[in-house]
């Protein structure tokens, strides 16, 4: 029999302790609070109850014979008052914010609006029931936790992240059972796992997991919010992605992904909700207390302040809304073996109130919690309000991606002028960008293709977007891509063009794997994956985002990857921890870390280095580790062959070891050297990579350079 106890206000959420389960729920404007208990399959709950009890803030309530398994909700009462911010309306029923589990989906219709839609009616309010249309909240079994016995805490310099979204990965493999595909258990299935591990990931970044909303605009088109940037709940995993081993092959997955030594970080988006502006849904967070989560217009509380594009903010200035995303970063780390996240619009986040600032109270939260200090945090350092774009603007411990390394790589390759200083300061960590807030190499992503734009391989076949499918009439995705087709866009059998574009792709991806930093790969750009032009695919759940296992137009394009991964991981002075400097390696040589040098043989002067059609240059990176390989690496983004004199103040000799003209880009040892002084023929459009090593290595009689 259910009997309900006062019980206690913390912590958070739904929680059963062997005889029942405490409930408690915050909302600071509410004047009641009924919890709605729902039998699987029931339209409508079986028993309402009033949480009898308010702790400051908190609503709670002890209710004895309830289990794991039971179906809730909540309806909250309170001013139905626009004007104030206040949009209560007991009619709508609500999910848990701190919901553990979530079963059903929205199923779109007008009572999920707390205003009456049909007439255009924002301060209406609308009192017919929404609960045959809401998903419910479960309450869950106490977590028990099972780790691999020494957690994987792979270092940021020796980190190689793959983004990859659950379903898109795992839907066509062959090798994965029907039953299992586009689950999250088949994410640790050994078919992926082998294949990440010969491609050298270290990290598989997914994007969102947590439980987010297909968009009603995408639905009425018959398309669906694929990517998952739409969240509706902060704690549970996005249930279409259950499959039949639910929550517990999510677990398992990221266990055995961390026995293979492979980090597992989420995409997470805090900057904004599914409830969309003032006349979206009341899903959740709205209605509890709409006033308290979202940042309002102080002059006009009827509306959203809108930094995300998305129609709201959440505000992280309310010491709730803080603790709900710090609760929920710490669930997913010691409930599920989470590494890492990538924050979507971090901008929002440090917005204290409305500027962004590295010193906000979440960077310094993190900063000093025992769990999440410890774990990978890396930005996406914009939003669309005003000064959003924050590159660089982060605090120590967090990681950024690099859109400018992104755009000069591309645009150097490419051909255009005046991108030497860009792609040689990517090349050798940014330190113009991260030196400044004291951070290290570490602090950029670096990338030339993400699920945001085209794939690796569009980027070389299209010049012009072709969003059509996703119903905006091509209004939709970036126009700025810094891409080329080479001659023919989109598909082609011209052997010569098809041969360029293979070039190409060797190349934009060994600037990544070369470059200071932390490289990420896009999930199927190693098995050329196209989702024909389209580079806003949000929306698309086909084949235009998933991964053809079966099918791959440059079969020896994975090795490549894996030879570059493997050439990073032999070479330390691929991973430096600190910035290059250009300082002497030894006061008494005159060596540097870096020389940057010209096709003479002659080091770079302020000539070179503001000559914009300067498409050929040298890199030699050394090392303070006496036991290291030095590397030279030569760079020809022209369309002729060039011949290349090794400087003699770098010293050798130097054999080729990594070629991006050859279809596995390894160079079989034993070649050539080249002494000081001598020559190296570098092919049109094509990156050479050289290794000097040290004097030991040569043994007794050897004649130091």
């Amino acid at each position: 029999m259910i009997g309900i106890d006062d019980g206690v206000p913390a912590p958070l959420g739904a929680h059963f302790d062997g005889r029942g389960v405490n409930f408690a729920l915050f909302s600071d404007h509410a004047t009641a609070v009924d919890l709605c208990l729902f039998d699987p399959g029931e339209r409508h709950e079986h028993l309402t109850i009033r949480l009898p009890c308010r702790t400051e803030d908190v609503w709670h309530g002890y209710l004895r014979g309830v289990f794991p398994g039971q179906l809730y909700g909540y309806r909250v009462h309170g001013h139905w008052d626009p004007a104030h911010g206040h949009r209560f309306n007991p009619a709508k029923l609500l999910l848990d914010p701190y919901a553990r589990e979530i079963r059903g989906r929205v199923r779109w219709h007008d009572s999920l609006y707390g205003h009456r839609r049909s007439l255009q009616r924002e301060d209406q309010i609308d009192r017919r029931d929404s609960a045959i249309h809401m998903p419910k909240a479960v309450v869950t079994a106490p977590e028990t936790i099972i780790l691999p016995q020494a957690p994987t805490r792979r270092p940021l310099a020796e980190t190689v992240i793959y983004e990859a979204h659950v379903k898109a990965l795992t839907q066509r493999h062959p090798a994965i059972p029907e039953s299992e595909r586009g689950t999250y258990a088949a994410l640790a299935h050994p078919a992926i796992i082998e294949h990440l591990l010969k491609l050298g990931v270290t990290a598989v970044e997914l994007l969102p997991i947590q439980s987010f909303v297909d968009d009603r605009f995408l639905i009425e088109k018959g398309l669906v919010n694929f990517w998952g940037y739409s969240p509706l709940n902060y704690f549970a995993p996005e249930p279409r992605y259950l499959g039949p081993t639910g929550i517990g092959g999510l677990k398992a997955a990221i266990r055995e992904l961390a026995a293979a030594e492979i980090e597992v970080y989420l995409d997470v988006v805090y900057n904004h909700t599914a409830e969309a502006d003032r006349l979206g849904p009341t899903l959740s967070f709205r209605g509890i207390d709409n006033a308290s989560y979202y940042k309002l217009d102080s002059r006009d509380r009827r509306r959203d302040i809108d930094c995300t594009g998305c129609g709201n903010t959440l505000d992280l200035d309310h010491p709730r809304v803080m603790q709900l995303v710090l609760d929920s970063l710490r669930h997913w780390v010691t409930d599920y073996g989470v590494a890492g996240f990538r924050f979507d619009l971090a901008s929002s986040l440090g917005r204290a109130p409305h500027d962004f600032s590295a010193k906000a109270a979440f960077f310094q939260a993190v900063a000093q919690d025992p769990v999440l200090a410890r774990i990978k945090m890396i930005a996406e350092p914009w939003d669309i309000g005003a000064g959003g774009y924050q590159l660089g603007g982060y605090p120590k411990g967090w990681s950024e991606w690099n859109d400018q390394f992104r755009d000069s790589v591309r645009g150097f390759w490419r051909g255009d002028p005046g991108m030497l200083a860009k792609v040689t300061q990517g090349l050798s960590g940014s330190r113009e960008i991260f030196g400044p807030s004291g951070r290290s190499p570490q602090a950029s992503i670096n990338y030339v293709a993400s699920h945001d734009g085209y794939t690796l391989a569009d980027v070389v076949a299209y010049e012009e977007k072709h969003n059509l499918a996703n119903g905006e009439d091509n209004r939709d995705g970036h126009g700025h891509n810094l891409s080329c087709n080479y001659g023919v866009e989109g598909e082609t059998d011209d052997a010569a063009i098809l041969a360029m574009r293979a070039r190409q792709k060797r190349n934009l991806l060994a600037t990544i794997l070369l470059a200071q930093g932390v490289p990420m790969l896009l999930m199927g750009d190693e098995r050329s994956r196209s989702q024909g032009g389209n580079n806003n695919a949000y929306a698309q759940d086909n084949e235009t985002n998933w991964v053809d296992w079966e099918t791959d137009p440059d079969p020896g394009f994975s090795t490549f990857v894996a030879n570059l991964t493997r050439l990073r991981r032999e070479q330390p002075a691929l991973r430096r921890r600190t910035f290059l400097t250009g300082n002497p390696i030894d006061p008494d040589e005159p060596l540097r870390d870096v020389h940057w040098l010209c096709p003479n043989g002659e080091e770079m002067d302020t000539t070179d280095w503001t000559d914009d059609g300067r498409q050929v240059f040298g890199m030699q990176i050394g090392n303070d580790l006496p036991e290291a390989d030095r590397l030279l690496v030569l760079v020809n983004a022209g369309e002729n062959p060039c011949d290349f004199t090794l400087a003699t103040v770098i010293g050798g000799p130097w054999a080729v070891i990594f070629d991006t003209t050859r279809a596995n880009g390894s160079v079989q040892a034993g070649q050539a050297l080249f002494p000081p002084g001598g020559r190296v023929r570098i092919e049109g459009r094509s990156l050479f990579v050289l290794r000097a090593r040290p004097a030991a290595a040569y043994g007794a009689g050897f004649a130091r350079w």
